[in-house]
């Protein structure tokens, strides 16, 4: 009977561990999966890659609607660069509907206003276009912010070299005054700052 019962718990003691070797790996998956998300922290996107993950989930609220502006947000503990940002915001409208919806996305978690991923704010009415504001169509959104970014770059130049380290604003929308919606790319502030408008369509200069 000791034979037996020895035989019995060498033939069971072989069969636990072959089904810890063979599960091994799965306890290892985890790890493995946080190394690499440490190793590649949040960083900021470009205006259009936060514009189309906003989109999708707009298309849900309203079949018509269109894109009325795009703006860059900030992020504590995040520098924007480049013309990229943490944060974008940007603002929906139904023209069947005369309303008007906000929605933001985050690369983070920051606190308890700021979640990562998209958030839809409610609806609000929505009185139409004006001469300084209107909606557009997405085909026109060509020129992402990185770009105009760059463009508005190098027409401020000069005035950059003499007041580095100025945040940027970059502020996508449309105007009865121009043919496209433009980037309106802002270093420091509308009293002393400088400012340049970047078409949104062909990415030319539309004016400062």
């Amino acid at each position: 009977m000791n034979a037996k019962r020895l035989k019995a718990a060498a033939t069971i003691l072989a069969f636990v561990m072959t089904t810890a070797c063979s599960e091994a790996p799965k306890t290892s998956e985890p790890k493995t999966e946080a190394k690499r998300e440490a190793s590649n922290p949040p960083e900021p996107v470009s205006g259009k890659t936060a514009f189309y993950e906003m989109y999708k989930p707009a298309r849900g609220w309203a079949s018509d609607l269109l894109p009325l502006s795009l703006g860059n947000g900030e992020v504590p503990g995040m520098k924007n660069e480049a013309g990229k940002a943490a944060m974008w915001t940007a603002v929906f409208v139904s023209p069947s509907r005369r309303e008007a919806r906000t929605f933001s996305y985050s690369v983070v978690d920051q606190g308890a206003t700021i979640h990562k991923g998209v958030t839809v704010g409610g609806a609000e009415l929505w009185s139409g276009a004006t001469t300084k504001s209107g909606p557009f169509q997405t085909t026109e959104f060509v020129v992402d912010s990185d770009v105009a970014y760059e463009t508005a770059s190098k027409k401020a130049a000069a005035w950059l070299k003499k007041h580095p380290g100025k945040n940027v604003t970059l502020y996508l929308g449309k105007a009865s005054r121009f043919p496209a919606p433009v980037w309106y790319v802002l270093w420091g502030n509308n009293k002393s700052g400088y400012a340049v408008y970047v078409n949104a369509t062909t990415g030319a200069i539309a004016g400062k």
